[in-house]
């Protein structure tokens, strides 16, 4: 009988599976990063500004002689405010060294495109049909519902305004005319500025 037994042969496959785990632990880490980063872009200060010059164009758009006059102040407005908003969120990604190319910032923003597109469409065929009275309504519905739909990647604070946009929305579609303005000035104007201040105050501007 042999003193000293020989030592037992090394067990294969366990470099290998601790790899794996230590893998799977990364690679949950890094999307749970992601994650968190993309919950936190949402410009405030951003949103701040856009609801500045909402209120700006609102006070204008209802001076306006014609309805194309007072499409066209909405419009340079739109225009305006997704140049910001665009900045803005490019300024806070950078700022916290954040990626948009895949995961929750990625679903954000194509949640929040399709309605942006309907409401241009839609523009379009009630400006060729000569009656702008709805618009309004429609505007705060669709961006309310593109903006809740994209908040389920985002901080709570987010479907919250969506929310916000929609309820503002429904008088405004249907009590058309003077309600019209006071909706863009209560939606786009006050909501981005209360809910962007919140999320600059709590979520890093």
């Amino acid at each position: 009988m042999k003193a000293d037994r020989d030592p037992a042969p090394p067990v294969r496959g366990v470099h290998s599976s601790d790899d794996t785990q230590a893998a799977e632990h990364l690679r949950f880490i890094r999307d749970t990063m992601a994650r968190a980063h993309a919950f936190t872009a949402v410009p405030g200060w951003g949103m701040v500004a856009m609801g500045v010059t909402a209120v700006a164009a609102t006070l204008i758009a209802a001076r306006q002689p014609t309805p194309d006059g007072w499409l066209l102040v909405w419009i340079l407005e739109a225009i305006l405010a997704v140049g910001i908003g665009i900045v803005a969120f490019r300024r806070k990604v950078r700022r916290g060294n954040m990626t948009l190319r895949s995961g929750p910032g990625r679903k954000y923003l194509l949640s929040l495109l399709p309605p942006m597109v309907a409401g241009a469409l839609i523009t379009l065929a009630f400006w060729r049909s000569g009656d702008l009275t709805l618009l309004p309504g429609i505007w705060l519905l669709l961006y309310g519902a593109g903006t809740m739909t994209g908040g389920a990647f985002s901080v709570r604070s987010v479907p919250m305004m969506g929310l916000a946009f929609m309820i503002v929305g429904v008088p405004a579609l249907f009590w058309p005319g003077a309600w019209g303005d006071i909706g863009m000035a209560l939606g786009f104007g006050g909501a981005h500025i209360v809910f962007g201040a919140y999320i600059a105050r709590h979520h890093g501007g």
